[in-house]
Formats: C-alpha cells, structure tokens, sequence
C-alpha cells in the first residue's frame, strides 16, 4: 500500500507581515515591510539599507550603509533601534589616493542618555604627512568627539552622524592645523544601549 503522504505546511501561509519602524531620529518613518513567524525570533533581527533609502533625492548617499536592530513588536507594527553606520567598501576605496596619508582614530563615546558607541573616524590629506602630525590630527578629532557627544541625545547623534555634522566640527578644526582632503566618520557601532549600561553600573 501507498504511504499517505502527510499534509505539507505551507510556510508563508504561518507568516505574518509586519512594518518596521525607524527611530526618532528619523522621525519614525517606515524602513521596511518584512514577513515574521515569531515575534520573539523576529526581535533582535538586524535590516540593512542605504542612507538614500531614507533620505531620498541625492544618488551619493547610497554610499552610506546603515543597520537598524527591530526591538519591539506589537501586532504589525514594529520599533526599531540604530545599531551601525558605515562607509561602503567601494566609497572606501574610491577615497584612497596614492600620494596622501590615510589617518584613522577609533573612540568610544557615551551620550548624554547613556548610549556608548564606538566611532572610527578617518582623515584623508593632500600629501604625505609626518608622524607628530597625524597624532596632532588624532588629537584634534579626540577634542571634538569628546566635547559634542556628551551633549548629545541618542536621536541628536545619530542625526549628527548621518547629516556629517561630526564631519564638518572635525573638518573645521583641522583646517586650523592644516588642509585636509575628506574627513568622514568612517564606522559607528552601537556598543551598549542605555538599558544595558544602567544594569552593568547596577551591578
């Protein structure tokens, strides 16, 4: 006899759709339509897109990536946190010229609502330049993380991040030292959100 062939599940039929929500930062505007089985799986799962995506009209910021972490979900909505910034690969490359020095100086930064983020920031010069001058460059780009940060909310950093406001302080601060060719954050991540650094200080 034939062996009854049990009844196959139908996997997108089990799946819900659910619409993804941006921070404040960007004004809670809808990044993606995505399906999920479970919300518990679905949580902490990490979307990537442009920043062209989000700020339409400007065809150079599809050279900006930016990942967003989903964190709450209710019904078919779902809330969103900021989780990383970074420059393509193919920006990266088309940056480095041959002749110029490439600086890069990695930072840890704390908002003023407890977010700590790590930040590598990335200078490119016009020509070769000398060991006490890249410090002095590093030092300048310390200078001004650690002053603005602080200051900053979550929402007024992520914007400082994506509208090149950090870029232009740093920019300007140099130009006083001396002329540079870009100056961009090259990498952000989100290393601790607030939640979690109440709970290590509670400890």
């Amino acid at each position: 006899m034939a062996r009854r062939k049990g009844r196959v599940k139908d996997k997108w039929r089990e799946k819900r759709w659910i619409t993804i929500y941006a921070s404040e930062a960007f004004n809670n505007i809808p990044l993606s339509y995505v399906p999920i089985t479970d919300d518990e799986k679905a949580s902490g799962r990490v979307l990537e897109m442009t920043l062209h995506d989000i700020i339409k009209g400007d065809p150079s910021n599809h050279q900006f990536k930016l990942y967003f972490q989903i964190d709450k979900i209710q019904e078919d909505k779902a809330t969103s946190i900021f989780k990383r910034w970074e420059y393509s690969k193919e920006y990266l490359r088309s940056l480095v010229r041959r002749g110029s020095s490439k600086i890069t100086f990695i930072i840890d930064a704390k908002t003023k609502d407890g977010y700590i983020f790590r930040i590598k920031i990335i200078a490119l010069t016009h020509r070769q330049l000398n060991t006490s001058r890249k410090h002095a460059l590093r030092l300048i780009a310390k200078d001004i993380i650690e002053k603005t940060v602080p200051e900053m909310t979550i929402h007024q950093f992520v914007q400082a991040v994506c509208y090149s406001k950090i870029n232009s302080d740093i920019m300007a601060a140099f130009k006083k030292v001396i002329r540079v060719r870009h100056v961009g954050l090259e990498k952000v991540k989100l290393i601790r959100t607030a939640e979690k650094e109440i709970a290590l200080l509670e400890a």
